[in-house]
């Protein structure tokens, strides 16, 4: 059983390569699982009964939790749990129980436990149910770690990440702050290139000056001169009194103007002009103005390749883009993935008036990192929203996620293997048709042999799986172990 603590250690973010080899505590153990319990590479501390649980949990850490539920009254072993899981929310509990009270697992999983094993216990299973306590454990670790580097990172409002690309772009964003230069922000919809543009102006020696910006593309040829330099009484037919524009507005303080590209070549000569001069003329009046403003400028176009096609003009190019910043892609920043979606995880439990939000899975964490997020941070904000909104429980999984993030309308399969459940099951129903997977996942898809470990026949079985994909089916999205379940049976 040596391979258990070993396979879940083998990668530089396991315990072992941080720091000392895992600990996992067993409370009510009962003699068969001392018969099978064996982790060469784990340290195993036992306790009798839960009466001694307060002075360990006084006295130093441990790992993973597992819990024996035949122990002692029902009410009893859930009590032990819920102090497990409150004393220390980051250390996964793993109960185990007969078949036939699969009530008390239910109890203990809304008491914030992690897995679930029925008994008689079978050591591969066991052994499979640590490793993924130990990695969520790891998991949840990191994000702790990355969590604090990021509070390191201060004045960048919103911009959440610490990877190598987001400390280059802070230290970028730094040095052009305090400048006067002209800056262009490229990256592709949805990095985040309205926060950059509003970071430099906060840090910034006009950060005490108003910061004011339009959407080239949203706004309509003919109405964007009078909203960027303002207009006079009479000059237009709905123009009933005279009223300044963006760059007056924003006298002494930065104008972004976002989606620059999309801008008319007719008026991006007279943009030209503004600039140079530093001068602006309302739509309608005789007299310049001189204004005083910072300009950033962004777009998610290549505008190289536009001057190039004769859409851009190759001379307002040069004069905005002074100094270049790129905002990289959120497929490029690594853990900055968990980082974002833990945080807004917590802005969308917020608005959705809950106290406590849900934490990420560690195969809803591993699917966020695989995913490519072509929509960049916007993509994500809004698939953890969807995942807050839809979720019962005070875990994210994959099956929360939308179809695409998932990976089911890109034809990739939603199942990486039996380690990406997290058995955060509300339900009865749900509870077993997660460990019937779990089962199948074990024996490698063999049916016969997971009717034989489930003591059921091979009939039994299938009518089982048959009946969990109509209700993955009734329900749409389906939970996950239904959805699974019934995949199997097809």
């Amino acid at each position: 059983m040596s391979h258990a603590c070993h396979k879940g250690m083998a990668s530089s973010d396991s315990p072992a390569a941080h720091s000392k080899q895992p600990t996992i505590l067993v409370v009510d153990a009962s003699p068969e699982l001392r018969d099978i319990l064996h982790l060469p590479d784990c340290k195993i501390d036992w306790i009798e009964n839960g009466d001694r649980l307060q002075n360990r949990l006084q006295q130093s850490d441990f790992d993973v939790a597992l819990l024996d539920l035949d122990g002692s009254e029902p009410s009893s072993s859930l009590s032990v749990c819920r102090q497990l899981t409150t004393a220390r929310p980051d250390t996964p509990v793993v109960v185990m129980t007969r078949h036939q009270q699969l009530e008390t697992v239910v109890g203990a999983m809304r008491s914030g436990a992690y897995d679930f094993l029925t008994k008689p216990l079978v050591e591969d299973l066991l052994q499979r149910a640590v490793d993924r306590a130990l990695r969520h454990r790891e998991l949840r670790c990191r994000l702790k770690r990355l969590s604090a580097a990021v509070e390191s990172v201060r004045g960048f409002p919103g911009m959440i990440g610490h990877s190598e690309d987001m400390r280059h772009l802070h230290m970028i964003i730094n040095k052009v702050a305090n400048t006067y230069t002209n800056v262009l922000v490229t990256g592709e919809s949805g990095t985040g290139k309205e926060l950059v543009a509003k970071a430099i102006h906060e840090r910034s020696d006009r950060s005490d000056k108003p910061f004011v910006g339009i959407n080239c593309g949203a706004v309509s040829p003919g109405l964007l001169e009078s909203e960027l330099f303002g207009h006079v009484k009479g000059s237009f037919t709905s123009a009933k009194s005279s009223r300044k524009g963006l760059f007056a507005h924003a006298n002494g303080g930065t104008v972004l103007l976002d989606e620059i590209g999309e801008m008319p070549l007719s008026m991006q000569a007279k943009l030209l002009r503004a600039l140079q001069e530093r001068r602006i003329r309302p739509v309608g009046g005789d007299t310049e103005i001189e204004f005083d403003a910072r300009i950033i400028a962004a777009t998610n176009r290549d505008l190289h390749e536009e001057v190039r096609a004769g859409r851009f003009r190759e001379d307002l190019y040069y004069r905005i883009n002074v100094v270049q910043i790129d905002v990289p892609p959120l497929r490029v920043r690594g853990n900055d993935v968990l980082l974002l979606a833990e945080h807004f995880a917590k802005a969308a439990a917020e608005r959705f008036g809950r106290t406590t939000p849900p934490v990420l899975s560690p195969a809803c964490g591993r699917r966020l990192l695989q995913y490519n997020w072509p929509g960049n941070v916007r993509e994500l904000e809004n698939a953890i929203e969807r995942a807050v909104a839809l979720t019962s429980s005070g875990e994210l999984d994959v099956h929360n996620l939308p179809p695409a993030a998932r990976g089911t309308s890109r034809g990739r399969s939603s199942q990486d293997g039996d380690d990406n459940q997290p058995w955060t099951m509300a339900t009865l129903t749900e509870v077993e048709a997660s460990y019937i997977q779990h089962v199948i996942d074990a024996v490698g898809d063999n049916k016969t042999r997971a009717a034989l470990v489930l003591g059921v026949d091979r009939r039994t079985l299938y009518r089982r799986l048959a009946r969990y994909e109509r209700l993955a089916n009734q329900s749409g999205n389906g939970q996950s172990g239904n959805g699974q379940a019934g995949r199997s049976a097809s």
